[in-house]
Order: C-alpha cells, then structure tokens, then sequence
C-alpha cells in the first residue's frame, strides 16, 4: 500500500483544500477546483497514462491518504472533511463497480 500524507493544517477554506491536495498529488492545470474535479482525478491514481495525477499507485493497489491534525481539522472544517470522506466512498463505489478493489483510503493522524 502506498501513503500519502496531508497537512490539513493547511487547509482553511475551499481554495485551500483543492490547493493542498492538487500540490500533493500533482493534479493537471486544468482542474476544476472542485469535488467533481477531485474525484475524477483520484479516480485515475492507477492510470499514470491518463495524466490526472503526478502520484500513482500499481494496478489492484490502495493508496492511504494520512489526514495529519485531523481533529483540528474536522472541527475547523467539518464540511471540507466530510466532503472528502464522501469523495473518497465515491471512488471507492465507482471502483468496486468496475474492479472490484478499493482505491483510496483514509487515514487519520494527529
């Protein structure tokens, strides 16, 4: 499994969390800075031939994205960090339709 860590202490406010998260995973210059936006390109985190992220993982693997200050970070943020578990169970859901594995988990640190 690969580990990916995000300083959520970073993150304040909508522009902030799209961002931190297209710095950490290298999102292209045309992302959309949204929900939709993140979600396709996480989607694409083991497909390096699409382009959508800078970080990959290997076919059938997981990727764990480590939320640091978590606790902080849901009571300063609640709809962000909601927001993400949401994304997250969506590519989750549209991947187990298709491959039947999980792409992405959460994981929280503080």
């Amino acid at each position: 499994m690969t580990n990916v860590f995000v300083d959520t202490t970073k993150i304040t406010d909508w522009p902030s969390f799209h961002r931190v998260f297209s710095q950490i995973f290298g999102f292209p210059a045309f992302y959309g800075n949204n929900m939709d936006a993140l979600i396709d390109c996480l989607s694409y985190l083991d497909d390096p031939e699409a382009a959508m992220t800078s970080l990959h993982v290997r076919p059938g693997e997981t990727l764990a994205i480590q939320l640091g200050a978590v606790i902080s970070f849901r009571r300063r943020c609640p709809d962000l960090f909601e927001a993400l578990q949401d994304a997250c169970a969506f590519v989750n859901w549209r991947r187990t339709r298709e491959h039947g594995a999980a792409l992405v988990a959460l994981s929280y640190y503080d």
